[in-house]
C-alpha cells in the first residue's frame, strides 16, 4: 500500500531521540473522541521569495510612485489594467488599490472579513531570503538571535495551549517538510496531500515492526511510538471508507482549487478541519515571488493563484469562519525603483494579510512612512513601520489567550492594532 504523506523523517528521529515528544498525541483508545468539534485554528501562509508589496497593494496616486516605477511596474488607478480602489486606506489621497488580478481578496475586503497591514516586516537589514525567512519562523528581530532560537514561533505557541481531548493532528505543513515556525515540535505532520492517505515511512511494513517493537513497555519512548503510530493510523482510518479507499474529497460550495502550490495546501488544511481532528495550526508555503526580471507577466500570475486559493479556501469552510483566522507574510518586499530586466530587487517592507470571520476587516492597519527619497529605507526601499510581530502577537493573544512574551520572547507588542473582535 503506497501512502501520500507521512510523519516526518525529522519528526519521527526527534521523537526517538526525545522520549516522549509524542505524548500529546493521543492513544488508539481515544479515538472515539476525535469527532468532538475543535476550536480555533491558525494558518500562515508564507509568500517566499520576496512579493512586491508595492504591487499586492499600490499607492496609485502618490508622486514618488509614479516618478519611480514605469507604470507597467505599478498599480493603475485607470486603464485597462486599474487596479481595485480599497475603502479606508491608511491615506485616501494616495488612493491604495489592490492589483487587478486580487479581484477575490478585493472581494474579502469589502466583506469586511480581509485586514491588510501596510509596511509591515522584519526590522533587521537583511535582504538574504534564507536568513529573512528563518527570522520570522523563528520570531526573532535580529539576525544574532537566530543561536538561541531554538524553536519556532508555532511551536512556541502551541506549547502554550492546553492539549485538546481527542486530537490526533495539532499541526501540519503542506510543504512537504516541517517548516521552521514547527521546529522543536515533534508530532508535526507533513501532508502536502491527503489523497492517498496517510502512513508512517514504508508503509504497512515500517508501521507493522515499530508496533512490535514498542508493543509492551511503560517507558517514555514506548508509550511515545504507540501513541504516534496509533494517531497516524487514526487519521489514515478516518481518511478511508468501508472499502478500505480513500473517500475523494469534495470542496463545498462550489469551491474550486487550482494545482498550484497555495490551493493545494489549503485544500488539505480544509479537509482536516472537516475531519475535526483537532488541528490548531497549519503552516502553507506559496514560492514563486522572487521576480528579479520578467515581474509585469510573472507577478500576475502569481496574484491570479493567490487571489484563486484563498477564494477557493473560504467558500470552502464557510461553516469554519468564526474559528479559523489566516495570516499571509512574506519575508521582505521588493525595491521602489525597478531594475534593468523589467524586475525588482530585494526591498524591506511588505504588506501583511488577516482574513477571518473574526477580522475587523475592510480597512488598512499600520503608518505608511511615504515613498519620498528621505523616507526610504536606504534611500532605496519601503521602510518597516510595523514589525511583523506585533501583527502575529496579537493573533495569538488574542485568538489563543497566549502571553506574547511567550511566543515573541524579548519583545513587547506596542498598542494592539485592533486587528480581531473579541
Amino acid at each position: 500500500m503506497t501512502h501520500a504523506c507521512a510523519l516526518s523523517r525529522r519528526a519521527l528521529l526527534g521523537s526517538l531521540a526525545a522520549g516522549g515528544a509524542l505524548a500529546a498525541l493521543p492513544g488508539v483508545g481515544r479515538f472515539a473522541l476525535a469527532g468532538e468539534p475543535q476550536e480555533r485554528c491558525l494558518v500562515v501562509l508564507f509568500l517566499r521569495g520576496g512579493a512586491d508589496g508595492l504591487m499586492l497593494v499600490g499607492p496609485s496616486a502618490e508622486a514618488a510612485y509614479i516618478a519611480d516605477r514605469p507604470p507597467e511596474m505599478r498599480v493603475l488607478d485607470s486603464g485597462d489594467r486599474k487596479g481595485l480602489p480599497l475603502d479606508h486606506a491608511l491615506d485616501p489621497r494616495l488612493d491604495f488599490r489592490l492589483h487587478p488580478e486580487l479581484g477575490p481578496l478585493a472581494e474579502l475586503y469589502q466583506a469586511k472579513q480581509l485586514a491588510i497591514i501596510h509596511a509591515a516586516g522584519i526590522t533587521d537589514g537583511t535582504r538574504s531570503h534564507f536568513v529573512a525567512q528563518d527570522l520570522i519562523e523563528r520570531g526573532v528581530a535580529a539576525e544574532g538571535d537566530l543561536a538561541h532560537a531554538g524553536s519556532g514561533w508555532l511551536t512556541r505557541l502551541l506549547g502554550a495551549l492546553p492539549p485538546r481531548p481527542g486530537e490526533l493532528v495539532r499541526a501540519v505543513c503542506t510543504s512537504g517538510s516541517v517548516d521552521a515556525s514547527l521546529a522543536g515540535f515533534g508530532p508535526a505532520l507533513a501532508a502536502p496531500d491527503l489523497n492517498g492517505g496517510i502512513g508512517l515511512y514504508g508503509g504497512d511494513p515500517t508501521r507493522n515492526v515499530l508496533a512490535a517493537l514498542y508493543r509492551t513497555g511503560d517507558d517514555p519512548l514506548s508509550r511515545s511510538m504507540r501513541s504516534a503510530v496509533g494517531s497516524l493510523a487514526g487519521l489514515d482510518q478516518r481518511l478511508r471508507g468501508p472499502d478500505g479507499k480513500v473517500t475523494p474529497y469534495q470542496p463545498e460550495n462550489q469551491a474550486s482549487y487550482d494545482g498550484a502550490e497555495a490551493g493545494r495546501g489549503l485544500r488539505v488544511v480544509a479537509q482536516l478541519l472537516k475531519l475535526e481532528v483537532g488541528l490548531t495550526l497549519a503552516a502553507i508555503d506559496m514560492g514563486g515571488w522572487d521576480t528579479h526580471e520578467g515581474q509585469p507577466g510573472r507577478f500576475a500570475n502569481q496574484a491570479k493563484q493567490l487571489g484563486q486559493a484563498l477564494s477557493a479556501f473560504w467558500n470552502d469552510i464557510a461553516r469554519y469562519h468564526d474559528r479559523v483566522t489566516l495570516v499571509a507574510v512574506t519575508e521582505f518586499g521588493r525595491r521602489l525603483r525597478s531594475n534593468l530586466s523589467q524586475g525588482t530587487d530585494h526591498g524591506h517592507a511588505a504588506p501583511m494579510l488577516v482574513l477571518g470571520g473574526t477580522v475587523n476587516g475592510g480597512r488598512m492597519y499600520g503608518r505608511w512612512p511615504g515613498l519620498d527619497a528621505d523616507a526610504l529605507d536606504h534611500g532605496v526601499d519601503l521602510a518597516v513601520t510595523t514589525d511583523y510581530r506585533t501583527v502575529l502577537a496579537e493573533i495569538a493573544q488574542r485568538r489563543f489567550g497566549a502571553t506574547p512574551g511567550v511566543v515573541f520572547p524579548g519583545f513587547t507588542p506596542p498598542a494592539p492594532l485592533g486587528l480581531l473582535r473579541a
